[in-house]
């Protein structure tokens, strides 16, 4: 019974194979016909070059007026309004934002209240008002029992600086 399949199963194939073989005996005849008919047809044309719009020319005047990109000029002279002080020396707690400072506690009571604050790096300083802290000229206020205030300087966004109130609380437990 299997000899009886492969035998088939051969017959099949070498049939396949002599009708593959025979479609290959036919000429060209055709292919050639209809490309050289191809090829006798006039070309079509190609599309036309689109036109091109025409811009009106503006002329850009810009001397003597001020770069945009620059902060104003202050032409008196008086620097009004707060500044940070270039000349003061940085505090270790001026090394890290503002919200990354932790209050864990405080010492002591009434006006000698001291504040705790625990810095990334898991150190703890004192804090007393004056003390500053933060990455934005931040100036202690007053620490209470359960928070620190402080007032921060930042740049206003036209050459200026601007007093910003922030405070630092102790955690809820």
């Amino acid at each position: 019974m299997v000899g009886k399949r492969k035998l088939a199963l051969r017959c099949t194939v070498v049939l396949l194979s002599v009708s593959a073989l025979a479609g290959c005996g036919r000429g060209t005849s055709d292919l050639e016909a209809w490309v050289a008919e191809v090829k006798a047809k006039p070309a079509r044309p190609p599309d036309p070059l689109p036109t091109m719009q025409k811009f009106e020319t503006f002329l850009y005047n810009d001397q003597g007026l001020r770069d945009p990109f620059s902060p104003p000029i202050d032409h008196n002279g008086s620097s009004t309004g707060p500044r940070p002080d270039p000349d003061r020396r940085k505090q270790p707690l001026e090394a890290y934002p503002l919200d990354g400072l932790i209050m864990v506690g405080t010492i002591g009571g009434g006006s000698s209240i001291v504040g705790l604050v625990m810095a990334p790096d898991k150190v703890v300083h004192r804090v007393t008002p004056g003390t500053y802290l933060g990455q934005n000229e931040g100036r202690t206020i007053s620490v209470e029992p359960d928070k620190i205030d402080v007032t921060e300087l930042v740049p206003d966004g036209a050459g200026g600086w601007i007093e910003r109130p922030a405070f630092i609380a102790l955690p809820n437990q």
